[in-house]
């Protein structure tokens, strides 16, 4: 009896190493794709598809692996790489294209194989991401959907080790950037963001306009009245 629990647990520590390393390896990979094929928070798609082994590999490796929500720094970074990767892909796929709204179910009905699911982007964002983290909205500014009225795609990967940090650099930058929060006297214009996924950002009773002045050097005046500007839905690429 004691042979076949010391034997359990060896296979326990033995699986549970080679998920670590195995994220570890896809964390580091992921690191130099994106420090690779980011240039200006846009994206070279045309090089890309014309070398396609590093995405390949990397969404290979991702698609074995599994890691549990409990380790929670590591999956939502593991998923944050995830859907951003998964949305090159798909856009590599169909390259060239104007916008990822001209490939038919990109987001809410063609299932990827990752992370050991067949998962659409939405279910990404909105099932493992928000639904798991209902707090976090800080997702927003960090999930890229390969439109230029997304938030800058960057070039190096989320890691669990820095994943607070780059959560908080995203989200600053993005609010404190005049063409994403535009402020215009007595009016403030904002991404769809805040229209699409209002309840994350009035958590608590806040407003949006409380939300965004955590992050803002330049705080708003709560009085403001908010708009939202049209998202651009234009093809984020390198030009």
């Amino acid at each position: 009896m004691k042979a076949k629990l010391l034997f359990t647990l060896i296979g326990l520590l033995v699986f549970h190493w080679g998920v670590s390393q195995g994220t570890a390896d896809f964390f580091s990979k992921a690191d130099v794709f994106f420090s690779t094929y980011i240039k200006d928070s846009r994206v070279d798609y045309s090089a890309v598809k014309a070398n396609p082994a590093a995405i390949n590999e990397l969404l290979e490796m991702g698609r074995t692996l599994s890691v549990a929500k409990e380790d929670a720094k590591t999956y939502q970074a593991f998923w944050i790489n995830g859907y951003n990767l998964l949305v090159i892909k798909g856009i590599v796929d169909n390259y060239p294209v104007k916008s990822p709204l001209d490939i038919n179910g990109f987001f809410d009905t063609t299932t990827r194989d990752f992370g050991g699911k067949q998962i659409t982007l939405n279910a990404i964002e909105n099932e493992l991401l928000r639904g798991n983290f209902p707090q976090e909205a800080r997702f927003h500014f960090v999930l890229v959907c390969a439109g230029m009225g997304c938030p800058p795609i960057i070039d190096e990967a989320y890691l669990p080790g820095k994943l607070e940090s780059q959560l908080q650099r995203q989200t600053e930058l993005a609010l404190n950037n005049p063409n994403f929060i535009k402020v215009k006297g007595k009016k403030v214009l904002l991404s769809q963001i805040f229209e699409w996924y209002k309840g994350d950002f009035t958590q608590g009773g806040q407003t949006e306009i409380s939300f965004i002045n955590q992050f803002r050097n330049e705080k708003i005046n709560v009085s403001a009245k908010v708009g939202y500007y049209p998202y651009d839905w234009a093809l984020n690429e390198t030009k």
